[in-house]
């Protein structure tokens, strides 16, 4: 009697486990993507409505409700106040992360492979590095000017460490008998750095630019904050220097939600880009 209840217990536990599977199955293609939109965004839609209901009849001048802010956002979203200035702050940060990428992993590559070069550049990397990055904002601005460019560079600037580090220790841990393998074979140099070394690193490499992409959309906001007449930190800074306290929360609130459609969209790249590394099981 005993020996039969044995047996059948992980039928049943195998039953109970495939139940929430099977009814999973059994939904509609359109209701998984709102069960899936659900579970990711039950904890904002929780926040939002917290700092509805909590500011509703606020008397702060300082603390203005969410429904004064949103009313604030439409409107200047509609009439193209914040529209111009989020499109020229984004293309401030696509043109700075491209740089910053790029020399982030062509020099990564570089000093990956090259030990000595590498011990000679590390402790200028780990000066730079170790600088707050929206401290240098002013010195840049100041020494290039007040044009778009020194805002991309700046982003670029801050940006490029993240992606170098990552790049460098992706290439480092590059298994030795790979290496191996390809200097027995003499594979020549280019092709060892694209189908050896750089598919080794990418998942590093983009590690690091999931990094770098919050600290270009501070640096971004920040570098509009010296000397410019457009971009959502002149915006936020326009605001808030003539009192116009919702449209400054608008402004704050506007870059918080760019940061994370952003955050979203490069998941579904990296799903994308790092395929192969994912449907290996590696986590």
């Amino acid at each position: 009697m005993t020996e039969t209840a044995f047996r059948t217990a992980p039928k049943l536990e195998t039953t109970s486990r495939a139940r929430p599977q099977r009814a999973q199955r059994l939904l509609s293609r359109p209701a998984q993507v709102v069960l899936n939109v659900l579970q990711r965004t039950w904890l904002i839609l929780v926040v939002f409505g917290v700092w509805w209901f909590a500011t509703a009849n606020s008397t702060n001048v300082f603390i203005p409700s969410l429904e004064s802010i949103l009313v604030s956002l439409g409107r200047d979203l509609s009439n193209g106040v914040i529209a111009s200035g989020a499109a020229y702050s984004l293309g401030n940060l696509a043109a700075g992360l491209l740089i910053a990428v790029t020399v982030g992993i062509i020099g990564g590559l570089i000093l990956g492979e090259t030990k000595r070069l590498r011990e000679i550049v590390d402790p200028v990397i780990h000066f730079f590095r170790s600088v707050p990055q929206a401290a240098l904002v002013p010195l840049i601005i100041g020494a290039f000017g007040i044009g778009q460019g020194p805002k991309i560079y700046t982003i670029a600037f801050a940006c490029m460490w993240p992606v170098l580090l990552n790049t460098i220790d992706g290439v480092l841990g590059v298994e030795p008998t790979i290496r191996k393998f390809s200097k027995v074979y003499r594979i020549p140099r280019g092709l060892h750095f694209r189908r050896v070394v750089l598919p080794a690193a990418l998942p590093q490499i983009v590690a690091g630019v999931r990094v770098a992409l919050p600290i270009g959309i501070t640096v971004m906001v920040v570098s509009e904050l010296f000397a410019a007449n457009k971009g959502l930190g002149f915006y936020i800074l326009n605001s808030s220097a003539t009192f116009m306290v919702p449209e400054t929360w608008a402004g704050a609130l506007l870059v918080g939600v760019i940061g994370y459609i952003l955050s979203l969209l490069f998941v579904v790249l990296e799903r994308r880009i790092l395929s192969w590394y994912f449907k290996s099981g590696a986590k």
